[in-house]
């Protein structure tokens, strides 16, 4: 039922994950399956304190409970404490080697820190482990497009696209994209780009990215057309947009891209 809540939890419905953290705990408060919903439930609001508080709850009810560990990793590298977070997801460890969500949560505290190389080794870890997660593919990926290695970041997202079965993956298709514009394969990144604009009209990333490829291509135009509709939709990214804006005209690198949440 952990997991469970956590699919929940992901797929952002607060409805049926409330109602179930309060069926389970209704029907048996002492065993740490229950706690882990209820802190599920306090994180999809952004409560991290809280529901870390629950999460704690459930290894107490259980210290060997390594679900519950990984779970707090997760909160404490969401509340920017990557510290902390790392010696949850090593106890997480400890219990079980073969935990790949710790191996993952450690991987992405070391990308988030820009530390590719054991960001790396960490995301390897995982996929040894479990070999069909679309996610760990992709976050390989972008470990790898970030370590100035896009042939080898394309073959790992390309990995994450085939084995996601369902077409879930937005990431790992957006992140493709921008790797197929670094290797100036600007035809292919755009109808993957155009594709997910289809899926996702208001994502400003998209439109971000397009604009940056349209400068590189010499279509200044469209270039500041897509910027302006980033702009419009991410207020919290002016300041990032604006400075790409200020920059059309001229050469050099634009800022990093912003981030995509779809």
């Amino acid at each position: 039922m952990e997991i469970f809540s956590t699919v929940l939890w992901h797929l952002r419905c607060d409805v049926e994950l409330s109602l179930l953290a309060h069926e389970l705990v209704e029907y048996d408060k002492f065993v740490p399956e229950s706690w882990c919903a209820v802190g599920n439930c306090f994180s999809l609001q952004k409560e991290h304190d809280v529901a870390l508080k629950f999460f704690t709850r459930a290894i107490q009810l259980d210290p060997r409970f390594t679900y519950a560990y990984t779970l707090c990793g997760h909160e404490l590298a969401a509340s920017d404490e990557p510290d902390r977070a790392m010696t949850y997801f090593r106890n997480a460890l400890r219990f079980d080697e073969r935990h790949y969500n710790a191996w993952y949560g450690i991987g992405t505290i070391y990308y988030r820190q820009e530390k590719f190389g054991p960001a790396k080794y960490h995301y390897e870890r995982a996929i040894a482990i479990n070999r069909l997660s679309s996610v760990l593919w992709c976050y390989l990926g972008m470990v790898l497009h970030s370590s100035n290695k896009p042939l080898e970041a394309l073959a790992k997202l390309e990995e994450a696209i085939r084995i996601d079965t369902k077409g879930t993956n937005s990431l790992a298709r957006f992140k493709r994209a921008i790797v197929l514009a670094t290797l100036d394969e600007h035809e292919a990144a755009f109808r993957e780009l155009e594709k997910l604009r289809d899926i996702a009209p208001k994502e400003a990333p998209i439109y971000f990215a397009m604009a940056k490829i349209y400068k590189k291509t010499g279509d200044r135009q469209k270039a500041l057309q897509n910027f302006y509709c980033a702009l419009d939709l991410d207020s919290k990214s002016a300041s990032e947009i604006k400075a790409a804006i200020d920059r059309l005209d001229q050469d050099g690198e634009d800022p990093d891209d912003i981030k995509f949440e779809l």
